[in-house]
């Protein structure tokens, strides 16, 4: 469906039935699958043939689903994981090995943060972290000769910094090493992270995308641009046979097209089996058919929401990129010209205190541990998502202890302000 819109593939994309086949994807809830002989099942082993064996490699039900979303993210490649958790390891960890070294956005979701700094530290994995406005010459200074990747957020989780993808994507591929893109808040209805020269986007789908609350879940996309075998010293993972898998060697036998997202399956995913079942596929695919239309109307919430509360007198700071006063209007305008998403953070007068009473007094917002869902939702970082992370990193990840994130849903947008003003007038 390469000659469609975005709004026709996030529809239609990924699966095509036949004659007589069932119109909607049909959910293959089966752990294991049979066939004829031993030699056909070896095929499959030696990755020879084409099929499926066990659904912790790989399922029919998670493969249509992975497809449409390499036709929305233009990539060559996509696999499905538990949580968006599970995407952003297996994104680093499949390139990366005891005494890689990782250049990271310091502006990123919380989760990924302690992922980055505090576990795989313990797997023998350093990095080092940049800011999001860092210049070019900043961050050259932070690669190494064992650097192996770079790593940021499109729109940052919760500080909604927005990444200079380009940018970052040059410095990257001038160091020889590709750039991933956690792209779970614009979606690629709102950008497309490889067309500005990333070259593995991820998302956490249990966001916008499935956009109901209903299921958790992770997905990666290769572009199928990064050429590993012209950097075969610093990627012997994909670059070198696996001896683990019958001698394979990825980058050979599946280029670059096929590389990246083959070992994270045949590998990762064999080892660690952090897979998404196919009910929860499904019910992603069933969130993915009306994305198109969802983000707009979370725009047009967040962007209503973000020009009231820089209004109020009770609101210290907001930051949300569709307003001209944030400092990345203008990034924003190039990486993001439909709008970037409905989530808004914006700091209280008063402190972490003065959040506290004003999330209490919300009666349409409720208090969760979510964000980017049908429904409108709020939280304070410091004090939930972000709370292992000490006072120096929250700033330095621009979160400040008094910062609320509110995730605008469907409801109208006039009754959102309402509820935000009744419960800041009570400061």
């Amino acid at each position: 469906m390469s000659d469609y819109k975005i709004n026709t593939k996030c529809v239609q994309g990924g699966y095509a039935p036949g004659n007589g086949e069932p119109r909607q994807i049909p959910i293959v809830q089966s752990t294991t699958f049979k066939y004829a002989t031993s030699e056909d099942m070896g095929a499959l082993f030696d990755l020879e043939a084409e099929g499926y064996f066990y659904t912790r490699l790989a399922n029919p039900t998670n493969d249509y689903v992975a497809a449409k979303l390499a036709e929305l993210e233009g990539g060559t490649a996509a696999m499905l994981t538990s949580s968006g958790q599970a995407a952003n390891f297996f994104a680093l960890f499949n390139i990366c090995e005891c005494g890689s070294h990782i250049v990271a956005s310091s502006s990123i979701y919380g989760g990924t943060f302690n992922l980055i700094y505090a576990t795989m530290a313990k797997m023998g994995i350093d990095v080092t972290f940049v800011s999001p406005e860092a210049t070019e010459e900043e961050l050259n200074a932070a690669f190494r000769d064992n650097t192996k990747v770079m790593f940021g957020e499109t729109i940052a989780n919760p500080a909604l910094t927005v990444l200079d993808i380009e940018l970052f994507a040059k410095v990257a591929h001038e160091h020889g090493v590709p750039l991933v893109v956690d792209n779970t808040f614009p979606t690629p209805v709102n950008c497309r992270p490889i067309e500005w020269g990333a070259d593995i986007v991820t998302h956490s789908t249990t966001k916008y995308m499935d956009g109901h609350g209903v299921a958790v879940g992770g997905a990666i996309i290769d572009s199928g641009k990064f050429d590993w075998m012209a950097h075969a010293d610093k990627y012997p993972g994909l670059c070198t046979p696996d001896e683990s898998y019958h001698g394979i060697t990825y980058a050979e036998k599946f280029g670059k097209e096929g590389a990246f997202i083959t070992k994270a399956t045949a590998q990762l995913m064999r080892d660690l089996g952090s897979i998404q079942s196919p009910q929860h596929a499904f019910y992603l695919n069933m969130g993915l058919e009306s994305l198109h239309v969802r983000m707009a109307r979370h725009v047009e919430n967040g962007q209503a929401v973000a020009e009231f509360l820089e209004s109020h007198p009770m609101v210290e700071k907001v930051n949300y990129s569709g307003l001209k006063s944030d400092p990345y209007y203008e990034t924003a305008q190039k990486y993001l010209p439909k709008g970037g998403c409905g989530v808004v953070s914006f700091v209280v007068k008063g402190g972490r205190q003065a959040a506290e009473k004003f999330m209490k007094a919300l009666k349409l917002a409720a208090i969760e541990t979510h964000v980017a869902d049908a429904r409108t939702c709020c939280l304070n970082p410091a004090t939930s998502t972000h709370r292992q992370m000490s006072d120096a990193q929250l700033e330095e990840a621009g979160i400040p202890a008094g910062l609320v994130r509110m995730s605008c849903g469907l409801e109208d947008k006039e009754d959102l302000i309402y509820d935000l003003k009744q419960a800041l007038d009570i400061l």
